[in-house]
């Protein structure tokens, strides 16, 4: 058993009834509000595939971006702790999903492509092994049974010519 637990709780509340309830499978909206106390509401539906509305996150958004921002947040902690200073970090995820003919479907992979700008004189190889120890510590990649690729770009920032 783990050392430590936390619990996370959300409230999905479904906004998407168009006055008949499910009556149809074109007969409702797949809109919800994903919240949490003292926090803004997210607006959620399904993917515009599955009938959504494009302008709303969707499940599937929401998995790659925790991916992302976990594997982000563990990076930025283990460079603090190390004194590889970063200057700026910007992932460009994305996540493959296969849809079976049931309809059913689940994610068999998801890339994340850090683009990560170090400071003048940063070890580059230290930055880079600390993308494996984040992708190590990482509670959400920890907790998929699919793999999650790390593919990090680097930048070196120029240095003050001042």
């Amino acid at each position: 058993m783990a050392e430590k637990q936390h619990r996370y709780r959300a409230t999905i509340v479904w906004t998407g009834n168009r006055g008949a309830g499910t009556t149809g499978y074109r007969d409702y909206g797949r809109e919800h509000e994903i919240s949490v106390p003292a926090k803004p509401a997210i607006p959620g539906s399904s993917d515009p595939a599955f009938r959504g509305d494009p302008a709303r996150w969707n499940p599937e958004e929401l998995l790659v971006a925790s991916l992302s921002a976990c594997h982000q947040l563990w990076y930025l902690h283990l460079c603090s702790a190390a004194g590889v200073v970063v200057e700026r970090y910007e992932d460009e995820a994305e996540g493959v999903m296969a849809e079976e003919a049931d309809g059913s479907g689940r994610f068999v992979s998801v890339t994340l492509r850090p683009c990560i700008a170090l400071a003048p004189g940063a070890d580059l190889a230290r930055a880079e092994a600390l993308h494996h120890q984040a992708h190590a510590c990482c509670f959400i990649a920890n907790s998929v049974n699919f793999p999650v690729v790390v593919e990090p770009r680097f930048e070196a920032v120029a240095a003050d010519r001042s």
